[in-house]
């Protein structure tokens, strides 16, 4: 095994026991980059030769016993929204091309405290305003979708061009790239990860998170991540009993509620993703876990919910841009922060208050379950230019509106929620599966999601690096329609 397939634990183990240097991961994890970038676009900016300077001073660090923990050495990928001193942030817009901050963001700055090695900026949808990526490819097949608006942080996290990487996520842009590509993804609760320096989409949306290869990888960046910081007005204290380590007993599940919803997040979804998280759910039960059936409440709110929080707070935040070079922005991102000014301040105050009601609602469900189990998407990573999914009763919904369907409820709730690797459809699209917890339970979600890793094979993201120089194409792929009952159409 190639130094840029281990786990972020596993290359941290190695690194402390000295059986692996700081300089050879990051020269792995590089090479794999130059190998597959030409065909992949994860990445804005490479940041080579920086990254082997930091290389070298890791090692030497720790030679000299200044080891700084479990992500010194550890080679990453930043989202193109977050800032790091005298690295371009262009937010994949021309709008920002050659803006180059003069301070880190605040994540920057902790994961580089920790030790942590840039390897460069990943791609992101523009401002993050979709869930598409377009300059990215997905690792699976060219053909299809990288999903976003992380999808530059996923893909890198899947192709090994990156040991873990951040993305954002305001209605799923975390969650959706790593259901598509086989990472697992984490969008923690809302303010517990600070977004300092970080371009906003929608301010009261807007979440900072993981995206690794294994849910204890997502833990252990989260412990770094999180904390307060003053300067992000959200920013919370965690509670005292808060942590982000994944507990000891996470092999077994009993006592242990699992909500399954019996309305709404199995409503229009495809065949083969439903199967693959009802038999994770089949999986938890086996473990111990308790299954109970959950109402999911006021679920007939959410879409208006998102929309009417994020089209007008994402138009305020572009506002005097848009006005003074509307042309630098992309067509679609255009359409939608012109959109966005004709909310009306009634409409977006109904939006608050609608939020507010579902949030409670939502939070209440944790008095009878521990967590929520759900597809982190209806669907598996669309075909390059389709526009919309066909049910089987008629209904046409475009494929962005599929894939925030169902992830949007954690961020108007704000509630803590992680995708993983499932399995695969039969084209060999990764799938997905959503848990969602109260707020700052994320140690529960590790503890059932490492559960799920530890006894599904299939589950523990691409099973290992793609092993040619370009891209895997898996074996029967279909072009025509979506697996198992939804069309897809142009």
């Amino acid at each position: 095994m190639r130094p840029c397939e281990l786990t972020v634990a596993d290359a941290a183990a190695a690194i402390a026991s000295r059986a692996l240097s700081p300089v050879e991961l990051v020269e792995s994890v590089l090479t794999r980059c130059e190998a597959t970038e030409h065909r992949l676009h994860a990445y804005v900016t490479v940041v080579a030769p920086q990254a082997r300077q930091d290389a070298r001073q890791a090692e030497r660090e720790i030679v000299e016993g200044r080891h700084r923990g479990p992500l010194h050495g550890i080679p990453y990928g930043l989202k193109d929204l977050i800032d790091v001193t005298g690295i371009p942030t262009t937010a994949s817009s021309r709008a920002w091309a050659g803006r180059t901050p003069g301070r880190d963001s605040t994540v920057a700055a902790r994961l580089a405290a920790a030790g942590a090695i840039l390897v460069g900026k990943t791609h992101t949808h523009e401002f993050a305003y979709g869930l598409l990526t377009p300059q990215t490819a997905n690792p699976w097949h060219e053909d299809v979708v990288a999903g976003g608006s992380s999808g530059g942080s996923a893909v890198a996290v899947a192709a090994g061009s990156a040991m873990f990487a951040l993305g954002t996520d305001t209605g799923g842009s975390v969650r959706i790239p790593a259901a598509l590509n086989g990472t697992v993804g984490l969008k923690p609760t809302y303010g517990l990860v600070s977004r300092h320096g970080v371009a906003p989409l929608s301010w009261s949306l807007d979440h900072v998170g993981p995206l690794t290869r294994t849910v204890r990888d997502a833990a252990t960046v989260l412990g770094v991540l999180a904390g307060h910081d003053p300067s992000d007005p959200a920013s919370t204290v965690p509670p005292a009993h808060w942590s982000a380590a994944v507990p000891a007993d996470a092999h077994g599940l009993r006592g242990v509620r699992v909500g399954v919803p019996v309305n709404y997040c199995f409503d229009r979804v495809d065949p083969q993703v439903e199967a693959a998280v009802r038999g994770t759910v089949d999986l938890l039960a086996g473990l111990g876990a308790t299954v109970l059936p959950v109402e999911l409440p006021l679920v007939e709110y959410v879409e208006a919910t998102q929309w009417g929080l994020m089209a007008p707070e994402a138009s305020a935040v572009h506002e005097e841009a848009l006005r003074a070079a509307p042309d630098l922005y992309g067509r679609d991102v255009r359409l939608l922060l012109e959109a966005g000014r004709h909310v009306s301040a009634l409409d977006y105050l109904r939006a608050q208050r609608t939020r507010t009601v579902i949030r409670d609602a939502w939070t209440r469900l944790f008095e009878d379950v521990d967590v929520i189990v759900a597809p982190t998407s209806p669907i598996t990573a669309a075909r390059r230019g389709q526009e919309t999914v066909r049910w089987p009763d008629g209904v046409t919904e475009t494929v962005t509106d599929a894939y925030v369907r169902l992830s949007s409820p954690a961020n108007i709730t704000g509630l803590p929620a992680l995708s993983l690797p499932v399995g695969r459809d039969s084209a060999g699209l990764p799938i997905g599966a959503q848990l969602i917890a109260a707020p700052f339970a994320e140690s529960l979600l590790f503890r059932v999601g490492t559960a799920v890793e530890e006894h599904r094979p299939d589950a523990g993201g691409l099973a290992g690096v793609p092993r040619s120089d370009g891209i895997d194409s898996p074996q029967g792929m279909r072009h025509e329609a979506g697996p198992g009952g939804s069309s897809r159409e142009q």
